[in-house]
């Protein structure tokens, strides 16, 4: 199985407008409630592609509980009448904090997705030391896990790293999916591979070069580094080579989860051990199917197909001595 860390787990609440302005009084059309935090998005597009997943992290409170029943209640991510192929298993951690919701609102008339991000729960000194005695044993049945989104308060910034460290103990190789110091931190620790999106990587290297900030990026510790370069597709440099991946076509929608989706493809493909140049094409086809699904955690099946089949990857020339 695959093993999903959402340490700052969230409600994911969408609210669909036909227009939005600031100071004004809209009307909501559509409302929807998912499980939500990266890594359960993650989890529910692996489940889509078949691998059976375990989502942990810590959830508490009256959203909390709602969170929990809505991941029980999912059946195939990615849409579709058909029951999942693969599993999804909560071994989630209950604290007495109250779980965090994000809101976002879609904008008809444009596409555009306004996103509102609350802070998340306290997390006590027993609390966590309750989810590392089971992220302990998930470990020993894992093959692969994925350490995803922001961390709430109360969990110290280092503590990617930590969980790197403890997974290469296991043998278990990690993937890692956070931004600012705790990207900083875990990357020193050496995980398998990390995601940042452009932005992120300029941030931990001071490059804009995305190529270039990779490049140093695998130097401060990490093995491989898929670079998410939004609608322009993804960078991937590993020990082996770069290359780069460019979806057929732009495609408009909700871009939330678009991330979470190539982060999956990426998981999918190294538990699968296909080569990279095949993990980098299945990454930015997800995260193109994503953005025509309707919330984060799905994708839109036949546009992930027609995008597999035409994505264009590209080898970059090796670094110069």
């Amino acid at each position: 199985m695959i093993l999903t860390v959402t340490l700052n787990t969230a409600l994911d609440v969408t609210y669909r407008v036909p227009e939005l302005r600031p100071h004004t009084t809209r009307r909501v059309t559509e409302v929807t409630e998912r499980p939500g935090g990266k890594g359960l998005n993650v989890a529910r597009v692996l489940a889509a592609l078949g691998h059976d997943t375990v989502v942990t992290g810590f959830v508490g409170g009256v959203t909390g509980a709602v969170l929990r029943q809505l991941l029980a209640e999912i059946a195939t991510p990615g849409g579709g009448p058909k029951a999942p192929r693969g599993t999804i298993t909560d071994a989630l951690v209950p604290i007495a904090g109250t779980t965090r919701r994000t809101i976002g609102v879609v904008d008809a008339a444009t596409g555009d997705t306004t996103q509102l991000n609350e802070p998340g729960p306290i997390v006590t000194t027993p609390e966590w030391s309750a989810f590392m005695d089971g992220y302990g044993r998930l470990l020993r049945e894992a093959s692969a896990v994925a350490l995803c989104g922001s961390l709430p308060p109360g969990v110290p910034v280092g503590t990617y790293a930590q969980l790197i460290r403890e997974a290469h103990a296991a043998g278990v190789p990690t993937l890692l999916d956070t931004s600012g110091e705790p990207l900083r931190r875990g990357i020193a620790a050496r995980p398998h591979l990390v995601k940042p999106n452009a932005d992120e990587l300029a941030g931990l290297t001071g490059s804009t070069d995305p190529l270039r900030a990779a490049r140093d990026a695998r130097r401060r510790g990490a093995r491989a580094v898929a670079a998410s370069l939004g609608p322009d597709g993804m960078l991937m440099v590993t020990a082996h080579g770069a290359w780069r991946a460019t979806p057929p076509r732009r495609l408009t929608g909700n871009p939330t989860g678009a991330g979470d989706a190539a982060v999956a493809g990426l998981l999918s493909g190294l538990v699968e051990e296909v080569p990279w140049p095949d993990r980098l094409a299945r990454a930015v086809a997800l995260s193109a199917a994503a953005v025509r699904a309707p919330v984060a955690g799905e994708f839109d099946r036949a546009v992930y197909d027609e995008a597999l089949a035409r994505v264009e990857v590209t080898e970059h020339p090796p670094a110069a001595a």
